[in-house]
């Protein structure tokens, strides 16, 4: 557990304490996990189905395509607000309001007949993604105990691994054999799947503390939420600066044909799945080695990927490696977070989910421009440097212990 705390927060501490759980909810927490499956799935979708869609909507791909930059603009704003616009209600209520606007966005979408319809289901998806994400965390914190946080959070990110390595695929191929409108359909069906799964198994959830503007500046204000913040920058940006431009290097240095490429990225996504559990494995034992060594295997995978890629082997196993390790870093993460902020864990939640999609923007922004100027190496490069700076600062300056 966390030091003893003083004043107003530990008031708020000494109240919410005594509740934590001395036995596991397991089933709510597979249902959380089965809310983000279908999340993730639905956030993936336009991606494999931008062609099909862009055509019978009438538009263009590139303007097709701002049905991502909406889900994702509106869910970093969504993220750090949730918690104060709904600071009233039981948190089950709010999953559950946050799970039927994820289902009626996946049915908006599927019958849209305009871009502007199809935007206004993904801002509607947005709003559910921000708010889910910045409160699943805490939510994790009060269906198990402490000790038991890196698990609960692993078998909740399970969620996004399958959808990361099965979404683009499998609507890429329902889109093909019966069309677009038909996967959103589908991701809707996930959706209420989900519904009635946390309809059944999520326990009541009273708000324990009342979160404010002014709570998420205090909450910003302690050292630790700075320092985890400052890693989740670092790692994001790394990833998404170095990792999307795998593709075109795959393609013109170890100069792998398309089908080995798919192949491939497959293993990325496997390696992520189990990275996942391992994150959670070492996050109950050591939490900073769990958050530290993450970014350090990505850093190691993209100097590999630039010493050794012209070699397919090598270049396979880096890649397969970089999934394993980015799949690690959520979970311990989400971990040091919430232990940094236990009375304000929505809060602190928020907080990551909006820099973490701010990072997603820097990342792509930065290793455009990198790409265009200086090549796909220094997008790597950057990528390496970026993930190595998280992992020192995590050794440097992370959490002293698992608490």
């Amino acid at each position: 557990m966390t030091e003893p705390a003083t004043g107003a927060i530990g008031a708020v501490l000494d109240r919410t304490e005594p509740e934590e759980r001395t036995e596991p909810a397991w089933g709510a927490v597979v249902s959380l996990a089965l809310g983000v499956f279908g999340l993730v799935t639905a956030e993936f979708l336009p991606a494999s189905l931008l062609t099909r869609l862009a055509q019978d909507l009438g538009v263009s791909e590139g303007a097709a395509g701002q049905a991502v930059t909406a889900t994702a603009v509106v869910g970093a704003i969504a993220a750090p607000t949730m918690a104060i616009i709904t600071k009233r209600l039981d948190r089950r209520l709010v999953m559950w309001i946050l799970s039927v606007l994820l289902i009626v966005s996946n049915l908006v979408a599927a019958f849209a007949s305009s871009l502007t319809m199809l935007l206004l289901a993904r801002v509607a998806l947005g709003v559910a993604l921000g708010g889910f994400w910045s409160m699943s965390a805490a939510m994790a914190l009060r269906l198990v105990p402490m000790r038991l946080m890196p698990r609960a959070m692993s078998i909740i990110l399970t969620g996004v691994s399958v959808a990361t390595v099965t979404a683009a695929p499998v609507g890429a191929y329902v889109g093909d054999i019966w069309g677009w409108r038909t996967a959103f359909m589908i991701a809707a069906v996930v959706g209420a799947l989900a519904l009635l799964v946390q309809l059944a198994t999520l326990p009541s959830l009273p708000p324990t503390t009342v979160a404010s503007f002014r709570t998420l500046i205090a909450v910003l204000k302690r050292p630790m939420i700075r320092v985890a913040l400052l890693v989740v920058l670092l790692v994001a940006s790394g990833q998404f600066a170095g990792f999307t431009y795998v593709r075109p290097f795959l393609e013109t240095v170890p100069v792998l044909p398309i089908a080995t490429i798919s192949l491939v990225l497959l293993a990325y996504g496997i390696g992520g799945f189990f990275g996942n559990f391992a994150g959670a494995f070492l996050a109950e034992r050591n939490l900073k080695m769990a958050v530290g060594l993450a970014p350090l295997l990505i850093a190691l995978s993209a100097v590999a990927l630039l010493v050794l890629g012209a070699s397919p082997i090598a270049a396979a196993a880096a890649v397969t490696a970089w999934g394993f390790a980015f799949g690690a870093v959520p979970v311990g993460l989400q971990t040091w977070l919430v232990r940094a902020a236990p009375d304000q864990a929505e809060s602190a939640g928020g907080l990551m989910v909006a820099t973490f999609q701010v990072a997603i923007a820097l990342g792509a922004i930065v290793g455009g421009l990198l790409v265009d100027h200086a090549g796909v190496a220094s997008a790597f490069a950057y990528g390496a440097v970026a993930t190595l700076l998280a992992a020192l600062v995590t050794f440097a300056m992370g959490p002293k212990r698992a608490e």
